[in-house]
């Protein structure tokens, strides 16, 4: 078995030498479904901006994941399919100019739309780009008023309460439904027949919970001094200013499709040209996120540079490749160069500390995360004990990374603290993924693994027993954890269990038995793993009924942290990922990353290879003389 193991090894790493870049990272896509690809065709269309090789290309990408009964879905066993990525795709395609609606696929897709209710049933984004685009009514969204970006943080609720990704795409929008704006030209097609009902459908909590938060966020608006028109034209102003303030040297909006988008209308709604600078200047910073896949054009929500370097490098290194090799130092000088400088909004509720984090994009300079600043330590450790500029970079981004733990004990995304559970009360779909920015366990598991097996803190220390202790505290009864960004439990189950065990806790402590117990049980009968994208909405398990190798890998990576020997369950899984042949029709490009539950999934090019060789790395060590 180690021969297969060192083989699968080495297969692994010649593939990920031949992919390196020039500049040493890797550019793998990230891969998010159409809807990004969608809304860049109205954008170009509404914007008269000639592309054509371009809009055509995105449209024939569309047209090619559309299901026989007409719809498109968000994940390839979802059921039936989803009628906001339908409507979208619609949309889109009618204003292509390469569809109409006599055409047969497009009569099926209204058909589909029509089945599941019409516009009305479409989420919050969706019906928002449509009042943007002049096809729904303003007047059927819930909308904040725009003056609640000047509620003081001293306020039970305000602006920076919100997740730094929320803010980013509410911040226009604000503008855009204060002004009731929309635009439309001689190609915005008529979706006024794929209006249904008028009930949404949507089915949020207790209307008291509801009505709490939004009375509050009223009383706060009377209350701020001046008069109402002041505070009115003043907040308007303010969340100009809030886009402005954040765009990335590119261009876009905190390095995000939807939120650039946004931002976009938004300033055409306060009066800025399509021909503006800062509107140019975004439109090609989104078009410098396109890449290919399978020939055909695809709109990335962000790239994934840092992220797929900084696991890439570290990953190659516990292959056994040195750091001193020409591959990784490559790798470890683009990901030294990408740390970032500036003080972000993270440093609102972490003013203590200094800059020293790293961004998941390559374009991101001001909003760094907790799982790519360790996972940039991970790739640059070794570097740090000999060179000074590596050494000065890795105290920054080890102090930044203990000064972003919660007051709970364990540790978000981006933002400290970010966790007033109440904000989900708000009527907008996926409340808990979107809104607020909480400690979780794969965020949690991971960043004690990095402190656990590339540092000296174990949970000796205070600050490692609070997240060991916030981690056991949210175990599931059935012994899994859920993950917040990857699919879903038996990712935040791997993330726990190797976390846990990287800072001292026993294999054999109750919470690492139930784990082990949970993970043996749903193991296929291949020797994999698979998790359906249903987990995270139905919020319980849901396999798959076939393995990625992504979701082996992690599987099996908590099996070896967790085992003192090898067992039969390990031996199938190891077998599973170095038989090529095994690997089942669609395993490999099923989305393993999530962003929003039922709205938004990631398929990562570079997954299949980084966490399996991972992984069989741990194993080839672990169990080397046995």
């Amino acid at each position: 078995m180690l021969q297969q193991v060192e083989h699968e090894i080495n297969r692994i790493v010649r593939v990920l030498y031949k992919d390196q870049s020039v500049d040493g990272s890797w550019k793998h896509p990230f891969e998010t479904g159409i809807v990004t690809d969608c809304y860049m065709i109205i954008l170009l269309r509404v914007l008269e901006w000639q592309d054509e090789p371009l809009i055509q290309s995105l449209a024939h990408r569309i047209i090619k994941k559309q299901e026989r009964n007409g719809s498109w879905k968000l994940f390839p066993d979802e059921s039936g399919g989803n009628v906001s990525a339908t409507a979208e795709a619609y949309s889109a395609l009618l204003y292509s100019g390469y569809r109409t609606k006599n055409d047969p696929d497009i009569q099926a897709a209204k058909r589909f739309i029509l089945s599941k209710g019409g516009l009305d049933k479409t989420s919050t984004f969706t019906k928002t780009m449509f009042a943007i685009t002049g096809q729904y009514p303003w007047s059927e969204l819930f909308q904040l008023p725009v003056e609640i970006i000047l509620l003081p943080v001293s306020f039970p609720v305000h602006f920076f309460d919100l997740a730094v990704f929320t803010r980013a795409n509410l911040a226009p929008v604000l503008i855009l439904s204060d002004a009731q704006y929309s635009v439309k030209t001689n190609g915005t097609p008529d979706l006024s027949d794929l209006h249904q009902s008028r009930d949404s459908g949507v089915h949020f909590l207790d209307s008291a919970q509801r009505q709490s938060i939004t009375d509050l966020i009223e009383q706060g608006i009377q209350t701020l001094a001046g008069l109402p028109e002041g505070a009115h034209s003043k907040a308007l102003q303010e969340a100009e200013q809030y886009m402005i303030q954040r765009i990335e040297p590119d261009g876009t909006l905190e390095s995000y499709f939807s939120s650039t988008l946004l931002m976009i209308f938004a300033l055409m709604s306060r009066g800025y040209s399509k021909r503006h600078p800062i509107i140019l200047k975004a439109v090609q910073g989104i078009l410098s996120m396109i890449c290919r896949i399978d020939g055909n054009a695809h709109v990335q929500y962000t790239t994934a540079t840092v992220w797929n370097t900084a696991l890439i490098s570290s990953a190659l290194q516990k292959a056994g490749i040195a750091h001193s090799s020409p591959v990784i130092r490559k790798a470890n000088h683009y990901i030294l160069s990408r740390q970032h400088i500036k003080y972000g909004d993270w440093a609102i509720r972490n003013p203590v500390s200094q800059p020293g984090g790293w961004g998941f994009s390559n374009i991101n300079t001001i909003n760094p995360d907790v799982d790519d600043t360790a996972y940039a330590l991970r790739a640059i450790q070794f570097a740090a004990r000999e060179n000074q500029p590596f050494r000065h970079a890795w105290d920054r981004g080890v102090k930044w990374l203990i000064s972003m733990q919660n007051d709970d004990g364990g540790w978000p995304s981006f933002e400290r603290n970010v966790d007033k559970e109440f904000i989900t009360w708000l009527p907008i779909e996926g409340a808990e993924d979107l809104l607020i920015d909480p400690s979780t366990p794969d965020l949690t598991g991971r960043t004690l693994n990095f402190f656990g097996s590339s540092t000296v803190l174990d949970k000796q220390y205070p600050m490692i027993r609070r997240g060991i202790e916030w981690l056991i505290n949210h175990q599931e009864k059935n012994g899994s954890w859920q993950g917040r960004w990857g699919i879903c439990y038996i990712y935040g189950t791997w993330a726990a269990v190797t976390g846990l065990i990287a800072t001292g806790l026993e294999p054999e402590h109750p919470a690492i038995r139930k784990a082990v117990k949970w993970l043996t049980g749903i193991q296929n009968s291949d020797g994999g793993w698979g998790e359906s994208c249903k987990s995270d909405i139905e919020k319980r398990y849901v396999p798959l009924k076939i393995s990625t190798r992504a979701q082996t890998a992690w599987a099996l990576d908590a099996l070896i942290a967790a085992s003192p020997s090898i067992t039969p369950e390990m031996e199938h899984g190891i077998e599973f990922l170095v038989n090529e042949r095994a690997q089942p029709d669609g395993a490999e490009s099923y989305p393993t990353g999530r962003g929003m539950a039922g709205a938004f999934y990631m398929h990562y090019h570079s997954y299949t290879w980084i966490w399996p060789l991972i992984a069989l790395s741990h194993f080839r060590t672990k169990f080397a003389g046995s």
